[in-house]
Order: structure tokens, then C-alpha cells, then sequence
């Protein structure tokens, strides 16, 4: 792929696109340890210096896509989450294994979720940095919305804990669901040492389950349980 200078916004803005496009295809391919700028580089068509025209630094290509993924997730659990009835407990496990499940199928997601805080946030500007927080943050509200959409029992800030807790469950949990070779011929040289493996979505959904019946049990016996269809 080669590119002539870009003269107007709209030739910038497909240069951007372009940039996102082929980081993207790469992380189809390999983890995001491996995502190098001088392979985006050569791969768009584009020297090192203009392809950081129009993004400083390989961790702001990674935190634009992680933020697209994140929207994409949002949006699918919108189709997704489970219906509201039942018992609060029984919505609630639901809620769980719907968020580790969905969160599952998106190793692109997590594994940029697992990379945000240690690598992406470290080579990044003022500028950047704001941006990337601001909309994780709209994200973040409309996931807030669908889990107190599901468990009408819970305030916005028991909604907002249980997004924080999924989004670190699956930062912590996704490298350990990605074994190394070595460790892969050890799971299968011993089955003692195999049964110490859980899947990602295992751990997450499990966290989940815990982090909202501890929310459900300490909210306040004055607050009226809201009418939910059964």
C-alpha cells in the first residue's frame, strides 16, 4: 500500500483509518507484545515519521483501537444481556456469565485490556492520555446503564463497581489464559498440574457472580426492592 501526501482533512482521515485498519489486521495475527510500529510502518505503506504524523506513538495507534473494541462490546451486550426477571440472584449470575462469555469471543479486546495500564498508558502524551479516559469513560456509563438495566436492585455506583471489576478481572486473567508452550506440554504432562487451569471466562464469571451477590447483600434494607417481571 502507498499513499500520495495527504493535502485535505478527509485524505488525513483516511490516512488515520488506514493506520487503524492495519493495526487492527495485526492483531488478528499476534498479541499485542509483538505489534511493532515499524512493521504498522511498512506494512500501511508509510515511513515511521508519517505514519507519527498522525499518532505519536505506537501505544496511541493500541489505546484508539482498544477504545473501538471497547465500544463494539458495549454494543453487542446490548443484544445480549439477559432478560429482567427472576430473582435478583438468578439475573445476576446471568449478568456474570454474559459479561465473560462476550468478553470471551474478543481476544483483541482483552488482550489490549491486558496491556492498558502496564505498557499502552506509559508512551503517551497529556493530550492522548485525556482522550483515551474520556471515552473509556462513555463506556463505562453505558455499561453502568445495562447492569443496573438487568439488576434494577443496584445504585449507579454498585453498577459502576461491577464494570471496574469486570475490566480488571479480565486485565488480570486474560495472560493467564494464554499459556506459554512450556506451560501447555506441563498441563499435559500432568493432569494434577492441568486441573490448576481455569479458563478466562471461568475466572471472570466467577468473580462476577461473587462481586454482585456481595453488592446485592449490603444494600440497605430501607431501599424497596424495585417490581421486576417474573
Amino acid at each position: 500500500m502507498t499513499f500520495q501526501r495527504a493535502r485535505s482533512e478527509e485524505q488525513r482521515d483516511q490516512r488515520r483509518r488506514a493506520i487503524l485498519d492495519t493495526t487492527a489486521a495485526m492483531l488478528a495475527e499476534m498479541p499485542v507484545a509483538d505489534v511493532a510500529l515499524n512493521e504498522i510502518s511498512r506494512r500501511v505503506g508509510l515511513a515511521k515519521s508519517n505514519v507519527m504524523r498522525y499518532f505519536e506513538s505506537r501505544e496511541a495507534i493500541l489505546l484508539d483501537l482498544l477504545d473501538t473494541e471497547l465500544r463494539g462490546w458495549v454494543a453487542d451486550l446490548e443484544h445480549t444481556l439477559p432478560t429482567v426477571n427472576g430473582t435478583a440472584q438468578g439475573r445476576g449470575d446471568a449478568l456474570a456469565a454474559t459479561l465473560a462469555t462476550s468478553m470471551s469471543t474478543r481476544p483483541v479486546l482483552c488482550d489490549l485490556i491486558s496491556a492498558q495500564a502496564a505498557v499502552l498508558e506509559r508512551n503517551i502524551s497529556t493530550e492522548v492520555a485525556l482522550r483515551h479516559k474520556r471515552a473509556t469513560a462513555v463506556s463505562a456509563q453505558l455499561l453502568v446503564g445495562l447492569v443496573t438495566r438487568v439488576l434494577p436492585e443496584l445504585g449507579p455506583d454498585e453498577g459502576y463497581e461491577v464494570v471496574v471489576v469486570t475490566l480488571l478481572m479480565a486485565s488480570a486473567a486474560w495472560p493467564h489464559s494464554q499459556p506459554s508452550e512450556a506451560l501447555q506440554a506441563a498441563y499435559a504432562a500432568d493432569p494434577s498440574v492441568a486441573a490448576t487451569h481455569m479458563t478466562f471466562a471461568d475466572v471472570v464469571r466467577r468473580t462476577l457472580e461473587l462481586t454482585i451477590s456481595g453488592l446485592l447483600a449490603r444494600q440497605p434494607a430501607e431501599r424497596p426492592a424495585p417490581a421486576v417481571s417474573t
